[in-house]
């Protein structure tokens, strides 16, 4: 069992990380409510796997449970969802001192940790991840959101949670694209300024991706502790640390924007071909050697996923892939900044990117 806290002043909770705790969740989860019912909100592919024993264990320990399941998939994090979801919560009598427990990937977690955030002016709620991608990044750190015609995330609130459950045993359910492109997160860290964990990652990725036990939980809870110091110390990115996050992100916005927020190119993947494209860039503005690129860009193949504009199958112009951009949060007084790398493990923000420059590049990038 690995229990990491999330030090924020006055709004910390912990993170627990024990393969096999959703079959007992009550006993973790009882500490965090205070009545005598949960709301739980998932998708249709989580519950037929989760659902039933999440309710069972909760029933045993007179927790009563109201659940709600929604359509899997990026369109669920919509204006009309939420309507819906907050809809459902206020006719079955939610309350502000009730929980909503989010069980499933990104799309539900940000989904449900905005609609607890604006329900009655705000009530608790509980993240349960059911996918890798969620487990390292989504669930961690309160960032909440639905997506626009404007683009990807730009309606939301910092919403921490108030515990985290995951369990690793519940990737054994999870498709093997979905297992990828969470990967892509978790190599992230890495990247950002953690050499000897991507070395770490070269290394056993095929384990990870075979999902032995061992790599996984190492994987997840190495993830997690990186993301909770950062968020620690910049918990609404007002400082810039917490932007280092966003590595391959401003590209992979873009991507997941020309491809229609589909699954032609699911997040984890875009951000992977984002990454791959910023360690280029990298190059070009000398601040990287080329054998770096080259080995994120290797990896990235080795793991099967995108590592290039071509291996996510995007033909778009540089210019139209700019024009993406330009809706990005960072975006500030015409500016965007960029997450580039000196190397492995050497991320920095820059401020000076000339946004002319990023389409010439992507136009000849492969």
């Amino acid at each position: 069992m690995n229990r990491i806290p999330v030090e924020l002043a006055g709004n910390g909770y912990d993170i627990l990380v024990e393969a096999g705790a959703l079959g007992s969740a009550a006993k973790y989860l009882l500490p965090h409510i205070r009545k005598d019912r949960v709301f739980v909100i998932t998708d249709a592919n989580v519950a037929g796997h989760w659902l039933e024993p999440l309710e069972t264990d909760l029933q045993k320990s007179g927790i009563k449970t109201i659940s709600h399941i929604l359509d899997a998939g990026e369109q669920t994090k919509s204006w009309a969802e939420l309507e819906r979801l907050t809809d459902w919560l206020l006719d079955e009598g939610a309350e502000r001192s009730d929980i909503l427990i989010a069980l499933g990937g990104g799309v539900i977690g940000d989904l449900t940790g905005f609609a607890a955030s604006i329900l009655k002016r705000g009530c608790h709620f509980i993240q349960i991840p059911t996918s890798l991608l969620a487990q390292v990044d989504s669930s961690v750190g309160g960032k909440t959101a639905i997506n626009s015609r404007a683009g990807k995330n730009l309606i939301g609130r910092f919403n921490q949670p108030v515990f985290v459950l995951i369990d690793p045993m519940v990737l054994n359910t999870l498709p093997d694209r979905e297992l990828r492109a969470g990967y892509a997160e978790v190599i992230k860290y890495g990247l950002i300024n953690d050499a000897p964990f991507f070395a770490w990652c070269e290394e056993n990725c095929g384990a990870l991706l075979d999902r032995n036990p061992g790599a996984l939980s190492h994987a997840i809870t190495q993830s997690v502790r990186a993301k909770a110091a950062i968020v620690a110390e910049d918990e609404k990115e007002l400082s810039g640390r917490r932007a280092l996050l966003n590595l391959g992100h401003t590209f992979g916005h873009a991507l997941e924007a020309e491809t229609g927020y589909s699954s032609q190119l699911v997040h984890g993947e875009a951000v992977a071909a984002g990454m791959a494209l910023a360690f280029h860039y990298s190059v070009r503005r000398v601040h990287c050697d080329e054998a770096d690129a080259r080995r994120v860009e290797s990896h990235l193949k080795n793991a099967g996923l995108p590592h290039s504009l071509s291996s996510a199958s995007v033909e778009a112009s540089g210019d139209r892939l700019v024009q993406h951009m330009l809706h990005d949060k960072k975006m500030a007084s015409g500016n965007l900044p960029f997450l580039l790398a000196n190397g492995i493990g050497q991320t920095f923000l820059a401020q000076d990117v000339d946004l002319a420059d990023v389409a010439a590049f992507l136009d000849q990038a492969d």
